[in-house]
């Protein structure tokens, strides 16, 4: 009984400790982080897109306005030719000013969500790294508790050794029954294992029993220890 409820303990304990439950609190907390950050990223994405391809298309305009530049500075043409060149001069100008000024309207929207996704990643970092601890933690102390159950069941084996085979087969068929150990004592009239009281009819019966008998507990069905 008492090498059955030990196992129970120990049992137990190692499903639930309390490093369990943190790695469950700090893998919810992982997960809202996750969730922020993927909705942090779906709002960033597009503007950063779009900033970008500004950058892009304004370094494209300015090496149209310095090729034009050139081409006013170092050409022989017509006046046709260098009025066209200015047209399209002033033209491109008039292009990279407006997406000078977009491209900075997208830097001043995309700088506080770039710094809002690179927020959630800094916060998320300390989070992963309990994580692993824990994880690390469990693993350990379920090893130990594990070994400890590994002496825990042959210290039971050779209690069991000394039971003769029909006291240990009602044992064991009690154990099935009632979970965590086949017999239990009897503590102010009532059954240590479900608690329940006996009967005066049963308590009187149990009292009677000759020294190597054992009756079952009429709630419970351990077997009850004198």
């Amino acid at each position: 009984m008492e090498a059955d409820r030990w196992i129970e303990r120990v049992s137990g304990q190692r499903s639930h400790l309390p490093e369990i439950r943190e790695l469950g609190e700090v893998e919810a907390e992982m997960r809202s982080l996750l969730k922020s950050l993927q909705e942090a990223q779906a709002a960033q994405t597009p503007v950063r897109t779009a900033y970008e391809d500004s950058a892009a298309e304004a370094g494209r305009l300015e090496k149209r306005v310095e090729d034009l530049e050139q081409a006013l500075n170092s050409t022989t043409a017509s006046a046709r030719d260098l009025a066209a060149i200015h047209s399209e001069l002033d033209h491109v100008r008039e292009l990279l000013s407006k997406v000078e000024d977009r491209e900075l309207d997208l830097l001043l929207e995309v700088e506080p969500l770039d710094q809002l996704v690179q927020a959630i990643k800094s916060q998320a970092q300390p989070v992963v790294a309990r994580r692993t601890a824990l994880q690390s933690e469990i693993t350990e102390l379920q090893s130990s508790l594990d070994e400890e159950l590994v002496a825990l069941r042959a210290a039971r084996r050779e209690r069991a050794s000394a039971l003769s085979s029909d006291l240990l087969a009602r044992y064991d068929a009690a154990l099935i029954r009632a979970g965590g150990s086949g017999a239990a004592q009897v503590d102010a009239g009532r059954c240590d294992g479900c608690r329940i009281a006996l009967s005066p009819l049963d308590l009187d019966r149990w009292k009677g029993l000759s020294p190597g008998t054992f009756m079952a507990c009429p709630e419970c069905g351990r077997l009850l220890l004198q």
